[in-house]
């Protein structure tokens, strides 16, 4: 639970002992009577849970978890309860439902030339830089503009949804000056912008996911304001954060792996490269779940109440479900990970669009930048639950 044990890198070698000696193991949460959560590890364990919503509920103490959890006040709770992901079946298949087509691999295909062009225009303003840090020159810019072209937000406005963000999931992170209380001001300024930009599409409609939530029904209701906010900020938190910090540990992966470089600019295995950086990186490192009643997981006697938390990062180096799990391999081609999640009515929403950005982003660097070198060691996002990097310099040589 303390973000320092995460602030130089994830803790593999105690992930994999905990995988080995007890996978499902009980965690007491500091300076409570009682309460904690069960540790799951492995993949197996982690698709059995995410594939019984009504077994293991999202909704019932919400998905995130962290020291300021336990004891959280109801009416927090409560507004986490407005969030898809804090939502179980069937409000959340309705909910779904609303951007599932936004998604789909065929629209994000569509999507692709849009795509390509962004990455391109990234590495224009890269090369003629010929240095800089990496996170905030390439990684952060796809996420931002594909998200700005899909939600109709305008690219101008890129950089206030980039602060935000930070915000409000880099809070346990000194550097950025902030707060748990300064994150829900974030909240709220983003809230604030999400009713702004709904009064300029009701009053220009067009053919993106805003416009799209602002015409949705939902058991013949429209939206609320408070629901259309909310899925706004998850939409562009989650959309952001996520696809960054893969794109950032995708290229330091390459430097601490050459030889992978070599083949991937050799050979151009996108498919199996973007899943390879994705699992590689696992952005969230968990999300958790309360069980609704009595249930044994791995062995172990879950009670009802109990919190059980899904560590993606973990399952993602587990040897009984993938082969050389602590090896980077851009050719892996049996790659079970469960970054996107274990499955289930939670599967990520946006896995599609964040493969696309990924593979895309990485073939325009291999074709533009192939000599990018690292000029300092990376430096990590101290935080619990995103997996980030905060800074990467880099020299950018031209071809």
């Amino acid at each position: 639970m303390n973000p320092d044990t995460f602030a130089a890198g994830q803790p593999l070698g105690e992930f994999a002992t905990i995988r080995e000696e007890a996978p499902v193991s009980w965690y007491p949460a500091p300076g409570t009577s009682g309460d904690g959560f069960w540790l799951v590890t492995t993949r197996a364990d982690i698709e059995e849970v995410s594939r019984q919503p009504d077994v293991f509920s999202s909704y019932e103490r919400g998905t995130i978890i962290s020291a300021d959890t336990f004891g959280q006040p109801e009416e927090q709770l409560q507004t986490m309860r407005l969030l898809m992901l804090n939502i179980d079946p069937p409000e959340h298949s309705h909910l779904r439902n609303i951007v599932q087509r936004a998604f789909t691999p065929r629209t994000i295909r569509s999507l692709e030339p849009q795509l390509t062009e962004f990455a391109h225009q990234i590495v224009d303003r890269a090369l003629a830089q010929g240095a800089g840090d990496f996170v905030e020159d390439i990684a952060s810019e796809m996420p931002l503009l594909a998200l700005c072209e899909l939600m109709g937000i305008p690219n101008a406005d890129r950089a206030k949804i980039f602060e935000l963000s930070n915000r409000m999931v880099g809070f346990d992170d000194p550097e950025y000056q902030t707060s748990p209380a300064d994150g829900q001001v974030a909240s709220m300024e983003m809230y604030v912008y999400a009713d702004e930009l709904a009064a300029e599409h009701r009053a220009n409609p067009k053919d993106d996911i805003i416009s799209r939530l602002l015409r949705a029904e939902i058991d013949g209701d429209n939206l609320t304001s408070e629901q259309f906010d909310v899925f706004f900020l998850l939409l562009a938190v989650a959309g952001n954060e996520t696809t960054r910090n893969a794109i950032s540990h995708g290229m330091q992966a390459f430097f601490d792996n050459p030889e992978q470089w070599e083949i991937f600019k050799t050979e151009r295995p996108l498919d199996t490269a973007a899943e390879e950086i994705i699992r590689w990186a696992t952005p969230v490192m968990h999300f958790q779940r309360t069980a609704m009643r009595d249930y044994v997981l791995g062995g172990q006697q879950v009670s009802r109440g109990e919190r059980v938390l899904l560590m993606y990062t973990a399952a993602n180096r587990d040897g009984a479900a993938i082969a050389e799990p602590d090896t980077f391999d851009v050719r892996r081609e049996a790659n079970p990970h469960v970054a996107f999640g274990g499955g289930g009515p939670h599967f990520c929403l946006g896995a599609n669009l964040a493969r696309a950005e990924v593979r895309i982003m990485f073939d325009v660097l291999a074709d533009r930048i192939p000599d990018i070198t690292p000029t300092e060691p990376p430096r990590a996002l101290r935080s619990m639950f995103i997996n980030g990097i905060k800074r990467m310099p880099v020299r950018y040589p031209a071809t």
